[in-house]
Protein backbone atom coordinates (compact mmCIF):
# COMPACT_ATOMS: atom_id res chain seq x y z
CA UNK A 1 0.00 0.00 0.00
CA UNK A 2 1.75 3.11 -1.22
CA UNK A 3 -0.77 4.94 -3.41
CA UNK A 4 -3.44 5.67 -0.80
CA UNK A 5 -1.90 6.40 2.57
CA UNK A 6 -3.95 6.62 5.79
CA UNK A 7 -3.97 9.62 8.09
CA UNK A 8 -3.15 7.36 11.02
CA UNK A 9 -1.61 3.91 11.42
CA UNK A 10 -2.56 2.17 14.67
CA UNK A 11 -0.29 -0.70 15.66
CA UNK A 12 -2.20 -3.13 17.89
CA UNK A 13 -5.90 -4.01 18.01
CA UNK A 14 -6.57 -4.39 21.72
CA UNK A 15 -8.92 -2.13 23.71
CA UNK A 16 -6.68 0.93 23.35
CA UNK A 17 -6.06 0.55 19.62
CA UNK A 18 -9.65 -0.33 18.74
CA UNK A 19 -11.13 2.50 20.80
CA UNK A 20 -8.71 4.99 19.28
CA UNK A 21 -9.48 3.69 15.80
CA UNK A 22 -13.23 3.95 16.32
CA UNK A 23 -13.00 7.52 17.58
CA UNK A 24 -10.63 8.55 14.79
CA UNK A 25 -12.80 7.23 11.95
CA UNK A 26 -15.76 8.96 13.59
CA UNK A 27 -13.62 12.11 13.37
CA UNK A 28 -13.46 11.41 9.61
CA UNK A 29 -9.83 10.33 9.71
CA UNK A 30 -8.60 7.48 7.52
CA UNK A 31 -7.11 4.79 9.76
CA UNK A 32 -5.26 1.55 9.10
CA UNK A 33 -5.21 -0.87 12.00
CA UNK A 34 -2.24 -3.28 11.94
CA UNK A 35 -2.37 -6.33 14.21
CA UNK A 36 -0.93 -9.83 14.43
CA UNK A 37 -4.15 -11.19 15.99
CA UNK A 38 -2.18 -12.80 18.84
CA UNK A 39 -3.64 -11.04 21.90
CA UNK A 40 -2.14 -11.45 25.36
CA UNK A 41 -5.54 -12.21 26.87
CA UNK A 42 -6.36 -15.06 24.45
CA UNK A 43 -6.36 -17.74 27.23
CA UNK A 44 -8.83 -15.74 29.34
CA UNK A 45 -12.45 -16.93 29.17
CA UNK A 46 -14.11 -13.85 30.63
CA UNK A 47 -13.15 -10.23 31.26
CA UNK A 48 -14.53 -8.22 34.14
CA UNK A 49 -14.79 -4.68 35.39
CA UNK A 50 -15.85 -2.95 32.17
CA UNK A 51 -19.21 -1.21 32.50
CA UNK A 52 -21.86 -2.81 30.29
CA UNK A 53 -19.51 -5.62 29.26
CA UNK A 54 -18.81 -7.41 32.53
CA UNK A 55 -18.12 -11.09 31.85
CA UNK A 56 -17.67 -10.80 28.10
CA UNK A 57 -14.99 -13.07 26.57
CA UNK A 58 -12.03 -10.88 25.57
CA UNK A 59 -11.85 -12.40 22.08
CA UNK A 60 -15.53 -11.61 21.56
CA UNK A 61 -14.91 -8.05 22.66
CA UNK A 62 -12.09 -7.72 20.10
CA UNK A 63 -14.34 -9.17 17.38
CA UNK A 64 -17.16 -6.74 18.15
CA UNK A 65 -14.74 -3.81 18.37
CA UNK A 66 -13.14 -4.58 15.04
CA UNK A 67 -16.53 -4.98 13.33
CA UNK A 68 -17.71 -1.64 14.70
CA UNK A 69 -14.48 0.06 13.61
CA UNK A 70 -14.64 -1.39 10.10
CA UNK A 71 -18.26 -0.30 9.65
CA UNK A 72 -17.07 3.30 9.12
CA UNK A 73 -15.68 4.85 5.93
CA UNK A 74 -11.93 5.30 6.13
CA UNK A 75 -11.38 2.25 8.37
CA UNK A 76 -9.06 -0.53 7.22
CA UNK A 77 -7.45 -3.50 8.95
CA UNK A 78 -4.53 -5.69 7.97
CA UNK A 79 -2.90 -8.67 9.65
CA UNK A 80 0.79 -8.00 9.91
CA UNK A 81 3.85 -7.49 12.06
CA UNK A 82 5.44 -4.04 12.19
CA UNK A 83 9.19 -4.43 11.84
CA UNK A 84 10.15 -0.76 12.02
CA UNK A 85 8.88 2.78 12.38
CA UNK A 86 11.30 5.33 10.90
CA UNK A 87 11.87 8.85 12.27
CA UNK A 88 9.75 10.21 9.39
CA UNK A 89 6.92 7.84 10.51
CA UNK A 90 7.37 5.41 7.63
CA UNK A 91 5.92 2.12 8.89
CA UNK A 92 7.24 -1.19 7.54
CA UNK A 93 4.78 -4.10 7.85
CA UNK A 94 5.48 -7.77 7.17
CA UNK A 95 2.25 -9.55 6.33
CA UNK A 96 1.22 -12.58 8.39
CA UNK A 97 -1.57 -15.10 7.85
CA UNK A 98 -2.00 -13.98 4.26
CA UNK A 99 -1.68 -10.25 4.94
CA UNK A 100 0.38 -8.19 2.47
CA UNK A 101 3.77 -6.59 3.06
CA UNK A 102 3.23 -2.84 3.31
CA UNK A 103 5.19 0.39 3.41
CA UNK A 104 3.08 3.13 4.94
CA UNK A 105 3.60 6.87 5.28
CA UNK A 106 0.87 8.16 7.60
CA UNK A 107 0.66 11.57 9.24
CA UNK A 108 0.55 9.98 12.71
CA UNK A 109 1.34 6.62 14.29
CA UNK A 110 -0.27 5.21 17.44
CA UNK A 111 1.47 2.34 19.22
CA UNK A 112 -0.98 0.19 21.20
CA UNK A 113 0.85 -3.12 21.13
CA UNK A 114 0.60 -3.86 24.86
CA UNK A 115 2.81 -6.38 26.61
CA UNK A 116 3.95 -9.97 26.36
CA UNK A 117 3.68 -12.02 29.54
CA UNK A 118 6.65 -14.23 30.40
CA UNK A 119 5.29 -16.82 32.82
CA UNK A 120 7.33 -18.79 35.35
CA UNK A 121 8.71 -22.04 33.98
CA UNK A 122 6.36 -24.41 35.80
CA UNK A 123 4.94 -27.64 34.38
CA UNK A 124 1.22 -27.43 33.49
CA UNK A 125 0.98 -23.74 34.40
CA UNK A 126 -0.29 -22.76 30.97
CA UNK A 127 -2.94 -25.48 31.11
CA UNK A 128 -4.61 -23.60 33.97
CA UNK A 129 -3.71 -20.06 32.98
CA UNK A 130 -6.80 -18.02 32.23
CA UNK A 131 -9.11 -20.42 34.10
CA UNK A 132 -7.77 -21.23 37.58
CA UNK A 133 -4.67 -19.03 37.46
CA UNK A 134 -4.70 -15.34 36.52
CA UNK A 135 -2.41 -12.32 36.37
CA UNK A 136 -4.87 -9.44 36.78
CA UNK A 137 -6.09 -9.08 40.37
CA UNK A 138 -8.62 -6.34 39.55
CA UNK A 139 -10.05 -8.47 36.74
CA UNK A 140 -10.36 -11.87 38.42
CA UNK A 141 -10.04 -11.74 42.22
CA UNK A 142 -13.78 -11.48 42.81
CA UNK A 143 -14.40 -14.85 41.12
CA UNK A 144 -11.72 -16.45 43.33
CA UNK A 145 -13.20 -15.13 46.60
CA UNK A 146 -12.93 -17.50 49.55
CA UNK A 147 -10.84 -20.13 47.78
CA UNK A 148 -7.50 -21.61 48.84
CA UNK A 149 -5.18 -19.66 46.56
CA UNK A 150 -1.55 -19.51 45.50
CA UNK A 151 0.52 -16.56 44.37
CA UNK A 152 3.41 -17.54 42.08
CA UNK A 153 6.29 -15.57 40.67
CA UNK A 154 8.68 -12.86 41.76
CA UNK A 155 9.14 -9.12 41.58
CA UNK A 156 9.39 -6.13 43.90
CA UNK A 157 5.61 -5.82 44.16
CA UNK A 158 4.93 -9.47 45.08
CA UNK A 159 4.18 -8.79 48.76
CA UNK A 160 1.84 -5.93 47.89
CA UNK A 161 0.02 -8.17 45.44
CA UNK A 162 -0.32 -10.84 48.12
CA UNK A 163 -1.89 -8.39 50.55
CA UNK A 164 -4.31 -7.27 47.86
CA UNK A 165 -5.34 -10.83 46.95
CA UNK A 166 -5.87 -11.72 50.61
CA UNK A 167 -8.64 -9.13 50.77
CA UNK A 168 -10.74 -11.52 48.64
CA UNK A 169 -9.23 -14.83 49.76
CA UNK A 170 -7.47 -14.90 53.15
CA UNK A 171 -6.33 -18.53 52.62
CA UNK A 172 -3.34 -17.53 50.52
CA UNK A 173 0.16 -18.98 50.23
CA UNK A 174 2.92 -17.14 48.38
CA UNK A 175 5.28 -19.52 46.58
CA UNK A 176 8.52 -17.62 46.10
CA UNK A 177 12.16 -17.85 47.16
CA UNK A 178 12.87 -14.21 46.31
CA UNK A 179 10.91 -12.42 49.02
CA UNK A 180 13.00 -10.35 51.40
CA UNK A 181 12.92 -10.99 55.14
CA UNK A 182 11.08 -7.71 55.58
CA UNK A 183 8.36 -8.66 53.09
CA UNK A 184 8.09 -12.13 54.58
CA UNK A 185 7.56 -10.65 58.04
CA UNK A 186 5.05 -8.17 56.62
CA UNK A 187 3.03 -11.02 55.13
CA UNK A 188 3.30 -13.09 58.30
CA UNK A 189 1.72 -10.24 60.28
CA UNK A 190 -1.19 -10.38 57.84
CA UNK A 191 -1.52 -14.15 58.25
CA UNK A 192 -0.14 -14.96 54.78
CA UNK A 193 2.22 -17.93 54.56
CA UNK A 194 5.31 -18.04 52.35
CA UNK A 195 6.61 -21.27 50.81
CA UNK A 196 10.22 -21.00 49.62
CA UNK A 197 10.66 -24.51 48.20
CA UNK A 198 10.75 -24.36 44.38
CA UNK A 199 7.52 -25.10 42.53
CA UNK A 200 7.82 -27.69 39.75
CA UNK A 201 4.23 -28.29 38.59
CA UNK A 202 0.57 -27.40 38.87
CA UNK A 203 -1.56 -30.38 39.84
CA UNK A 204 -5.12 -30.93 38.68
CA UNK A 205 -7.82 -33.23 37.42
CA UNK A 206 -8.86 -32.29 33.90
CA UNK A 207 -9.77 -28.60 34.05
CA UNK A 208 -9.85 -28.40 37.86
CA UNK A 209 -6.70 -27.24 39.65
CA UNK A 210 -6.05 -29.15 42.86
CA UNK A 211 -2.59 -28.19 44.11
CA UNK A 212 1.00 -27.04 43.75
CA UNK A 213 3.73 -29.69 43.49
CA UNK A 214 7.08 -28.73 45.02
CA UNK A 215 10.58 -29.94 44.20
CA UNK A 216 10.51 -32.47 47.06
CA UNK A 217 7.35 -34.04 45.65
CA UNK A 218 5.11 -32.56 48.33
CA UNK A 219 1.80 -31.25 47.02
CA UNK A 220 0.18 -28.23 48.64
CA UNK A 221 -3.57 -28.20 48.13
CA UNK A 222 -4.69 -25.07 46.25
CA UNK A 223 -7.82 -24.37 44.20
CA UNK A 224 -6.47 -21.55 42.07
CA UNK A 225 -4.46 -18.39 42.30
CA UNK A 226 -2.48 -15.68 40.63
CA UNK A 227 0.78 -15.44 38.75
CA UNK A 228 3.10 -12.46 38.73
CA UNK A 229 4.67 -12.72 35.25
CA UNK A 230 7.43 -10.63 33.80
CA UNK A 231 5.84 -8.08 31.45
CA UNK A 232 7.78 -7.25 28.29
CA UNK A 233 6.59 -4.21 26.27
CA UNK A 234 6.21 -4.76 22.53
CA UNK A 235 7.91 -1.65 21.16
CA UNK A 236 11.32 -2.70 19.82
CA UNK A 237 10.30 -1.48 16.35
CA UNK A 238 10.56 2.10 17.68
CA UNK A 239 14.31 1.87 18.23
CA UNK A 240 15.20 4.24 15.36
CA UNK A 241 12.76 6.94 16.50
CA UNK A 242 13.21 9.61 19.16
CA UNK A 243 10.74 7.90 21.49
CA UNK A 244 11.85 7.57 25.12
CA UNK A 245 11.48 4.51 27.34
CA UNK A 246 11.48 3.88 31.07
CA UNK A 247 13.70 1.31 32.82
CA UNK A 248 11.15 -1.43 32.11
CA UNK A 249 11.13 -0.66 28.39
CA UNK A 250 7.69 0.93 28.35
CA UNK A 251 7.08 3.96 26.15
CA UNK A 252 7.08 7.28 27.98
CA UNK A 253 4.17 9.57 27.11
CA UNK A 254 2.75 12.86 28.33
CA UNK A 255 -0.73 13.39 29.77
CA UNK A 256 -2.22 13.36 26.26
CA UNK A 257 -0.29 10.23 25.20
CA UNK A 258 2.23 11.94 22.95
CA UNK A 259 5.68 10.31 22.94
CA UNK A 260 8.89 12.33 22.71
CA UNK A 261 8.95 11.70 18.93
CA UNK A 262 6.88 14.06 16.75
CA UNK A 263 3.77 12.43 15.29
CA UNK A 264 4.20 9.30 17.41
CA UNK A 265 1.73 8.38 20.15
CA UNK A 266 1.31 5.43 22.52
CA UNK A 267 -1.52 4.17 24.72
CA UNK A 268 -2.49 1.10 26.72
CA UNK A 269 -0.19 -1.37 28.41
CA UNK A 270 2.84 -0.46 26.27
CA UNK A 271 3.06 2.73 28.36
CA UNK A 272 3.92 2.98 32.06
CA UNK A 273 0.33 2.84 33.31
CA UNK A 274 -1.54 0.92 36.02
CA UNK A 275 -3.80 -0.96 36.45
CA UNK A 276 -3.77 -3.05 33.28
CA UNK A 277 -7.53 -3.28 32.72
CA UNK A 278 -9.64 -3.15 29.57
CA UNK A 279 -11.56 -0.10 30.79
CA UNK A 280 -8.33 1.82 31.46
CA UNK A 281 -6.81 0.96 28.08
CA UNK A 282 -10.03 1.85 26.26
CA UNK A 283 -10.18 5.18 28.07
CA UNK A 284 -6.63 5.96 27.01
CA UNK A 285 -7.59 5.05 23.44
CA UNK A 286 -10.38 7.65 23.49
CA UNK A 287 -8.08 10.33 24.90
CA UNK A 288 -5.26 9.71 22.43
CA UNK A 289 -7.71 9.69 19.51
CA UNK A 290 -8.77 13.23 20.36
CA UNK A 291 -5.12 14.25 20.82
CA UNK A 292 -4.20 12.93 17.37
CA UNK A 293 -7.24 14.51 15.72
CA UNK A 294 -6.49 17.94 17.19
CA UNK A 295 -2.78 17.68 16.40
CA UNK A 296 -3.61 16.89 12.78
CA UNK A 297 -5.86 19.95 12.67
CA UNK A 298 -2.98 22.06 13.94
CA UNK A 299 -0.73 20.70 11.19
CA UNK A 300 -2.80 22.41 8.47
CA UNK A 301 -3.21 25.76 10.24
Amino acid sequence: MTASQPDVVIIGAGPAGLTAGLNLVRARRSVLLVDTNRPRHAPTLHSHGTLGLDGIPPLELRKIGREQFLAYPGAEHTTGLVSAVAPDLTVSVSGVRGGPDLTLQPRAVLVATGLTEVLPSIENLRAYYGTALHSCIECDAYEESGKALALLGSGPDLATRALEIAHWAPDLIVFSSSLSEGDTARLARAGIAVEREPVVAIEGERAVMTGIRLESGRVVVREGGFVRPDWVPQAAFLSSTDASFDDAGRVIVDARFRTTAPGLYAAGDVTAREPMQIAVAAGEGAVVARTIHLDLLDDVL
